[in-house]
């Protein structure tokens, strides 16, 4: 995981307005500051997570039925590698690349960007065969989260 003097503490630092006042405004919504997830559990679908305070070391076991995450240019991804599809490099896997594999369990195909995990996302850089670029990953995470709404709403 990174460092946590690489992250901001205050949103602002690297988030726009909007984003942190829809975040602020949702009750379904949990920040952790200064905070990495070291767990994920769960069979067929997320949940469980396990997270660390990079301040106090304090773990925190919690159910979780949904995460969204981001990470950078190197696939930072060896704490999901047993829990989500992988190519060789340890990029991760989404949408139809996992859509017709044996990793793949439900009823319906995933949507764009999930994982072989049912309700968990990736975009951005850590996903396989993604444009590595900020402009792409920032659109990416854009449009994930119409599907975050789905998943969402299929679980009410």
């Amino acid at each position: 995981m990174n460092d946590s003097s690489s992250r901001p503490a205050v949103l602002a630092a690297s988030m726009s307005n909007y984003l942190i006042q829809r975040i602020d405004a949702s009750d379904r919504i949990t920040l952790h500051r200064n905070t990495e997830v070291v767990g994920l559990f769960g069979s067929p679908t997320l949940e469980q997570m396990t997270w660390r305070n990079r301040e106090t070391a304090e773990e925190t076991l919690r159910d979780i039925k949904h995460l969204f995450l981001m990470i950078g240019a190197i696939p930072n991804s060896a704490f999901v590698r047993d829990c989500v599809m992988t190519d060789e490099k340890g990029f991760i896997c989404t949408g139809n690349e996992v859509a017709n594999t044996s990793e793949w369990k439900q009823h319906r195909l995933p949507h764009p960007f999930e994982t072989s995990l049912p309700s968990v996302f990736a975009v951005g850089d850590v996903r396989a065969d993604s444009v590595k670029r900020v402009a792409s990953a920032v659109g990416e995470g854009s449009i994930c989260v119409q599907f975050i709404h789905r998943v969402l709403a299929e679980k009410v």
